[in-house]
């Protein structure tokens, strides 16, 4: 990626620059990094060069990651609810 300077972030996307604020530099890069990647494996796996379709095809992606695994987090967290108050009885018994 790029430099860091006071609260702004200099990163690269797909070839263009951006100037990011955020509170931890470190996070901001791996943030752009990651969706860079994302982009450029779009990128291969389409004929488009357009960067603004590339870069909807990437979220589209990234969404589908998200969604993917919120719902694995919301059947653990179902499933850990429904323990710990299965527990919490037993332990009032």
């Amino acid at each position: 990626m790029s430099q860091a300077n006071g609260n702004s972030v200099r990163v690269e996307i797909f070839d263009q620059p951006y100037n990011l604020r955020g509170s931890d530099p470190d996070y901001i890069f791996k943030l752009a990094e990651y969706v860079d990647t994302r982009m450029r494996a779009v990128a291969e796996q389409t004929a488009t060069v357009d960067s603004a379709r590339l870069a909807v095809l990437a979220a589209l992606n990234i969404a589908d990651e998200y969604h993917i695994l919120k719902r694995k987090y919301d059947a653990i967290a179902s499933e850990f609810n429904q323990r710990a108050h299965s527990l919490s009885g037993a332990l009032d018994e």
